[in-house]
């Protein structure tokens, strides 16, 4: 079903930033359209931190919280779904969705976020974002003094070892097989009594999502409280390259100060333009975008 009504703005994504971005174009009386799956990248996080008047929240709290707020804005629309294309039309841009419903929008906002791609290991999709963890801004207070491993290699193993070693010492590196890393970096972590753990992980004991005991393919285990793993993602929704947007060389929504992409008319914000995966950032540029796609409409208005 093709809508005839078009929108000022389709927001693809109506999680942290997507609704930041809504309630700004909201304020504006712009006519809006969030399309949303439902399925949150933190929805089994069971707190979310380092967020001004929100800290210690569940991400859902946090969520539903803004989503009544944005409710309360009377031209936007909530519709759940997943979109699955999306192509350029005479009226800007034509998006449509798994229930083959078409809704067309002058701009066009991408809140989609990414997908992490987890390590073949028992345990650790469990434990993901509950004591498994990426950010030592957003987990690691919580983990401070505790025993910790950080999964990884090379120089992202040395720049999250220095921002964990802040907050416990009790530190140990997990390079899954050879380390390889520069004698400078190894005079590091020895400086800083940080061990390091070559052999492979198969197994991540847990109860309910909370590290007990790393199991290594040689049979040896050792407790451990929390493990950091900076996991390799890809774009959540295919659609931002289809249309020519230009990703980073991490792989993220390449855009500008103003969350602009390289493709008039497309803006995008939150976890898909920005190694800062935090509710706080995602809100932040979620409102940015949502203020610029306004003024770029303003501009072809007046």
């Amino acid at each position: 079903m093709k809508e005839n009504r078009i929108y000022d703005v389709i927001i693809i994504g109506g999680s942290y930033a997507g609704l930041s971005a809504a309630m700004a174009l909201g304020r504006s009386l712009r006519d809006v359209l969030v399309i949303d799956s439902g399925i949150p990248c933190n929805r089994q996080t069971p707190h979310s931190h380092n967020f001004l008047t929100q800290d210690g929240k569940t991400p859902l709290e946090i969520a539903t919280i803004a989503k009544q707020q944005v409710e309360q804005y009377e031209s936007i629309i909530f519709e759940n779904g997943v979109v699955t294309d999306g192509r350029f039309a005479s009226e800007g841009f034509e998006i449509c969705t798994e229930e083959r419903n078409i809704y067309i929008g002058r701009k066009l906002i991408f809140a989609t976020g990414v997908k992490d791609i987890f390590p073949d290991i028992k345990g650790f999709s469990a434990c993901w974002g509950i004591s498994v963890i990426h950010c030592p801004y957003c987990h690691g207070y919580e983990f401070k003094h505790q025993k910790t491993g950080i999964i990884g290699k090379g120089d992202k193993a040395i720049h999250l070892s220095s921002l964990v070693h802040n907050l416990t010492d009790q530190l140990q590196v997990l390079t899954r097989g050879d380390a390889n890393f520069e004698e400078e970096q190894k005079d590091k972590l020895a400086k800083n009594q940080i061990g390091i753990i070559e052999t492979e992980i198969v197994e991540i004991v847990h109860k309910d999502g909370y590290v007990k005991q790393l199991v290594f393919d040689d049979g040896r285990t050792e407790t451990f409280d929390a493990v950091y793993a900076p996991v390799p993602f890809v774009q959540h929704l295919d659609l931002p390259v289809s249309l020519g947007c230009e990703l980073t060389e991490a792989g993220h929504i390449k855009v500008d100060s103003f969350q602009k992409t390289n493709i008039p008319g497309v803006f995008a914000c939150g976890d898909s333009t920005t190694m800062m995966r935090s509710v706080a950032s995602a809100v932040s540029t979620g409102n940015t975008a949502g203020a610029m796609v306004n003024m770029e409409l303003t501009q072809e208005e007046f």
